[in-house]
């Protein structure tokens, strides 16, 4: 078994986490922390059968474990990193702090100096579909934010093939739910502000996730590219819905269909859905899986791009739990469930 310890393991994501991990035939607990809640057990805080008790991130013993998953908020993240960073740990980082190749693009985009640039170079972007050989090797992942998990995988064959070159922008609308926005209280976030409403907010390139996506679909497309980016607060709790304009450049809709089978047809956790048929968060809702469809826009040389994950999961832990399988050379899909079978044709 190998032994993991979740730092901020009472958040969203932490609590996710928890519960993969307690499905996981080859995981076992080693520490669970909480600021807020140290000195209770787990089960006295969340409704869960794990009767672990809650520790002060400063009393974990980090030397009883060979990885942690750090769902700290950005900049907290990297000092506890920098703190316990050494040879034999692996770290799979929640938080944006190593999500960027250097630390200027990342000061760029939250706006704070990055406080461990030393460790970049230890660091790899844990998308596994696009980045899955890089992986194994690092001694910290960057587990991508969720918002450009569902956004990169949508539109990365289309980068891949050119079909993000020249001057074009990428128009991305991405609906998501309320968990997104962290476990916190805020009157943003109470059930009578969001219920009935849908709320766009950070809209064109004010979202810091814009630098995330523009970073990732960039190097894969060979030239820049612009994102326009308009996220939507949602009232459902989980999921996020994209919807994607991509000018295709001429390319029917025959063809960029050819290419994400090529892209996507060995990737247990991506599915290409039937042609025409829309993405729906149903389909992810609790699963690691990201689903795709492809549409046409009849007399024009547009290709609307539908997609959805669950920002939880496949955008988050999940994910995390995929590149920790991946640090340890375990089967890729080990304790994570996928799409299910019946979108699979």
């Amino acid at each position: 078994m190998i032994r993991v310890g979740i730092y901020g393991a009472t958040g969203y994501t932490g609590q996710e986490l928890v519960e993969i991990l307690l499905g996981h035939p080859q995981a076992e607990l080693g520490f669970l922390t909480s600021e807020t809640y140290r000195g209770k057990k787990y089960s006295e805080v969340l409704p869960c059968a794990c009767e672990m008790p809650l520790a002060g991130a400063a009393e974990a013993d980090v030397s009883s474990v060979e990885a942690v998953f750090v769902c700290l908020p950005h900049t907290t993240a990297m000092e506890k990193i920098a703190e316990i960073y050494g040879p034999g740990l692996k770290i799979i980082d929640l938080s944006a702090d190593f999500r960027f190749g250097s630390p200027d693009e990342y000061a760029r985009w939250y706006g704070v100096e990055h406080k461990a640039p030393e460790l970049i170079g230890h660091s790899v972007y844990g998308l596994p579909e696009l980045f899955r050989e890089r992986i194994p090797g690092a001694g910290i992942v960057g587990n991508p934010g969720c918002y450009p998990t569902g956004a990169i995988l949508a539109l990365a064959p289309a980068a891949s093939a050119g079909l993000l070159g020249g001057d074009a922008r990428v128009i991305i609308d991405a609906k998501s739910g309320v968990s997104g926005a962290g476990r916190k209280a805020d009157l943003m976030y109470n059930f009578v502000e969001v219920s009935e409403d849908i709320r766009p907010y950070k809209i064109g390139r004010a979202h810091r996730h814009v630098g995330e996506m523009e970073s990732v679909l960039g190097s894969l497309a060979g030239n820049a590219v612009g994102v326009v980016f308009t996220p939507q607060l949602a009232p459902f709790s989980r999921g996020i819905l994209y919807t994607i304009y991509l000018d295709s450049g001429g390319a029917d809709l025959a063809r960029v269909r050819r290419l994400y089978e090529r892209a996507y047809a060995e990737e247990p956790f991506v599915c290409l859905l039937p042609p025409e048929e829309p993405a729906r968060l149903a389909y992810v809702r609790g699963n690691n899986a990201c689903v795709i469809g492809l549409h046409r826009v009849e007399g024009s040389k547009t290709v609307v791009i539908t997609a959805a994950i669950d920002n939880l999961v496949k955008g988050a832990s999940g994910q995390a739990v995929q590149n920790f399988n991946l640090l340890f050379g375990l089967p890729e899909t080990t304790g994570l469930s996928s799409v299910p079978g019946r979108l699979v044709r």
